[in-house]
Formats: C-alpha cells, sequence, structure tokens
C-alpha cells in the first residue's frame, strides 16, 4: 500500500506492505494535515512512522468512520477516570507520532478508536472531526455556556472549531486571526464583532504575543483556556496574570466526560454544522501528491487553512 513517511526532513509517499494483527481495518479515504505535523518534520525529531493523525475511512461493512488516533492501556489511573488523553503509556500511544497514522491507504485499529458518522457526513471530510474534538475538549474544560462572551485567538483550523463549538454552547464569540482568510471564515462560522473584555479567552495561536494577548482580553477573574502546543516553550505574562487572578486552564487532545466521548460530541457537531468542510477545507490532492500538499498546508499566502490529503 501507499504510505506518508518523513524522509530527509521532507514527506515521500513510499510503498509499504498492509498492516496485519488485532483490530479492525479501516480503508481510508481521506487525512488531515495539521500543524502538529509540519512542527515534527521540522523538529529534528520526525516520527519514523507513517503521519496523519486526523483521519476518517470506510470498515468491510461499508460504515464510514472517523478515527481517534489514540491506543491507551485503559486501565491507569487516568483512563479509568475517563482521561485517557493522559494516559501513563504517554506519547507511545498516538497514532502518526509513534504509531502509524492515517496518511496511507489502509489502517488497523482498535474498535474503540471508530466512531460512526451520522447520516450525511461525507467521509471526505470527517477528518475534521479530530480537530473538532480538540476544540470541544478545550471549550469543555474551560467550562463554556450559555451568555458567555468568548475570544478566539488563532484563526487555523483548532481556532475555526474553538467557534463553533463555543457558538454551540450558546456564547458569542470574536475571532482575532491574522489572515482574511480566516476572518472571512470566522465570520462564516459565526465569529461576531470585538469587545473589550471577554469572561473567556481560547489562545490557538502559539506564541507569547498571544499568550500577551489573551491575557490582556480576560475580564478580572476570567479564564484562559490553553488550546494551542507550544513547541518553543512558553513566556506567560506573570504580573497581570495574577493581579486579575485568572484561571488558566491546559487543553490536551480529547478525552470522555461521564459516559460521552469528546470525538463523539465532536463527529455530532460535524453533521450539525453541514457548510463546515465547505469553509474549512481550502486544498484537496490524492495521497501521491502528499509533497505538493504539504508545501501548500506551509503557505498561508496561498489561503490555506485545511489540506486534506485523499486515498
Amino acid at each position: 500500500m501507499r504510505a506518508v513517511r518523513c524522509v530527509d526532513g521532507g514527506v515521500e509517499v513510499v510503498d509499504l506492505p498492509e498492516p496485519g494483527g488485532d483490530g479492525i481495518r479501516v480503508k481510508l479515504r481521506s487525512a488531515g494535515i495539521c500543524g502538529s505535523d509540519l512542527h515534527l518534520l521540522d523538529s529534528g525529531f520526525a516520527p519514523k512512522v507513517t503521519l496523519g493523525h486526523e483521519m476518517a475511512g470506510e470498515l468491510a461493512d461499508g460504515t464510514l468512520v472517523a478515527v481517534e488516533p489514540l491506543v491507551i492501556c485503559g486501565e491507569c489511573d487516568c483512563c479509568e477516570r475517563g482521561d485517557y488523553n493522559l494516559c501513563r503509556g504517554g506519547p507511545a500511544g498516538i497514532m502518526g507520532v509513534a504509531l502509524d497514522g492515517g496518511m496511507s491507504e489502509i489502517i488497523v485499529v482498535p474498535e474503540r478508536c471508530l466512531v460512526a458518522l451520522a447520516p450525511g457526513v461525507l467521509v471526505r471530510d470527517a477528518c475534521l472531526v479530530e480537530p473538532m474534538a480538540v476544540a470541544v475538549h478545550g471549550v469543555r474544560l474551560g467550562g463554556i455556556g450559555p451568555g458567555d462572551t468568548v475570544a478566539v485567538i488563532g484563526g487555523g483550523t483548532i481556532g475555526l472549531c474553538a467557534v463553533t463549538a463555543s457558538r454551540a454552547l450558546g456564547a458569542s464569540v470574536a475571532l482575532y486571526a491574522r489572515h482574511d482568510v480566516q476572518r472571512e471564515a470566522g465570520e462564516r462560522l459565526g465569529a461576531g464583532k470585538p469587545l473589550d473584555e471577554y469572561d473567556i479567552v481560547i489562545e490557538s495561536a502559539g506564541t507569547d504575543s498571544a499568550l500577551d494577548s489573551a491575557v490582556a482580553m480576560a475580564r478580572p477573574g476570567g479564564r484562559v483556556v490553553l488550546l494551542a502546543t507550544y513547541w518553543q516553550g512558553m513566556k506567560m505574562p506573570g504580573f497581570p496574570l495574577c493581579m486579575k487572578e485568572l484561571k488558566v486552564i491546559p487543553s490536551s487532545m480529547y478525552s470522555r466526560d461521564g459516559d460521552l466521548r469528546d470525538f463523539d460530541r465532536a463527529a455530532a457537531l460535524v453533521a450539525e454544522t453541514p457548510d463546515l468542510a465547505d469553509i474549512l477545507i481550502t486544498h484537496r490532492f490524492p495521497l501521491d501528491a502528499a509533497a505538493a500538499a504539504f508545501a501548500t498546508a506551509r503557505d498561508r499566502a496561498q489561503g490555506a487553512i485545511k489540506v486534506v490529503l485523499e486515498a
């Protein structure tokens, strides 16, 4: 089968044996390129596995599914209480990082990783369930609800999903984004006019300047949700943070709240937002054109938000 792997700091499509072993076989149809994939390539520690953690495909019986890319132990204290994103096994269970990911034709995954798509959701669009789950998790941890005022800093896919997830809970949302295409996407998803301050600020850009802005925009006693990944570390503006007594809430991946996973909520929200894919997916490439797809994902001047590989 064909699969996308890191070779000499870039990406190449290589031929690999089809996977076997225990689990459910998924014929992959779509895989999104995440900013984390680009950071991994640039880090010098690029994984020696098939890339991609945003994926959707088809089972042997025709069922269309999204794939939650976490293989967990299911037995540690974190897994038992539902916080399986914090599994004691660590990143060794993340597909596309330590395990083979979704930029391929076939993958075999544990049955618990599968989330059936609602009728009407196209499998070519369903790789958006994973980034939506990241946003749903952060919004849940942030305690966002009806009547809250929310600012989202960063107009990439995660930030735009956070706009959608916050609005779905009844909050009013403003988006602060660098690029025109991102701001236009935010408006189409319901982002409104900016305010002087906010109950909750969701930081999804991952820069020191964004952290400064998040603290400045939060009202006294408000909350700052850290939805970004801080690859270069972070410098938090400590004095205003403490003077305002802000609550800082880190968020990582997705987990379970009671019997319902963030991934389940995300799949439902993608189904409830039928124009989401048209707004977020700006470029599509066949799997064989992975190098061009990654180059496009890096180039915001081309208006890229979400770039998707299709098998």
